[in-house]
């Protein structure tokens, strides 16, 4: 797994030198300039994302420092349309294959590693029209990704489609470490000093069974 990681990792760094050196144009063409993501966690179970990194289908590859934080207010399970942060830093050009973010999970007070690597199906699904809700003549797409983070390192990956509940994207695969596996989150964390619950967390899961709902 940490082999895997470290793979990843030289790969993105690999795609930014060569993204840097000139443009080229989207090899699977999007009807759409730009696409997003935002992260949700369950109500009153934060996490933080510290670092994320992207490999597109060009093999270009974009850093993420400056990430728009989760927010969620699901109590026990994932919605069918989930609440989630902004997405003013959280955006990308082209087509992504792989995503790989450190995360600070406050309720589980650790660092995890996720990578998720994307399919044909995710393409598909984010370069085909759906009618619009306002305006049913005209087109709309699904470019909006959701991550869900939640306790035991458990994520989860949605494309929101407006008007209708949130498209499951089961083909991804998705690789989660932590401890003595991380590899590029090394000493990734906004908590160098520890983690503390805040008394709204420890309200919320006083009397509770962890992991306080099935994700």
């Amino acid at each position: 797994m940490k082999s895997i990681a470290r793979l990843i990792s030289l790969l993105l760094l690999a795609g930014s030198v060569s993204a840097c050196a000139s443009e080229q144009p989207n090899s699977l063409k999007t009807p759409w300039g730009k696409w997003y993501f935002a992260f949700t966690t369950p109500k009153a179970l934060p996490a933080q994302v510290t670092l994320l990194k992207l490999l597109d289908v060009d093999g270009y590859a974009s850093t993420y420092r400056t990430i728009d934080q989760p927010q969620g207010i699901n109590v026990g399970k994932w919605s069918e349309r989930n609440s989630a942060g902004n997405t003013q830093f959280n955006k990308a050009d082209r087509l992504l294959q792989i995503m790989i973010f450190c995360w600070d999970s406050i309720i589980d007070k650790k660092v995890y590693q996720s990578t998720l690597f994307f399919t044909q199906d995710t393409w598909n699904k984010m370069t085909t029209p759906y009618p619009d809700v306002l305006e049913p003549a005209k087109n709309a797409y699904r470019q909006t990704m959701l991550i869900g983070l939640a306790p035991e390192g458990k994520v989860r990956v949605w494309l929101r489609q407006y008007g209708h509940s949130d498209i499951p994207l089961n083909d991804t695969r998705i690789t989660t470490v932590s401890g003595k596996d991380l590899d590029m989150c090394k000493g990734e964390t906004n908590f160098p000093n520890g983690y503390e619950y805040s008394e709204s967390i420890k309200k919320f899961v006083s009397g509770k069974k962890y992991p306080y709902g099935t994700w």
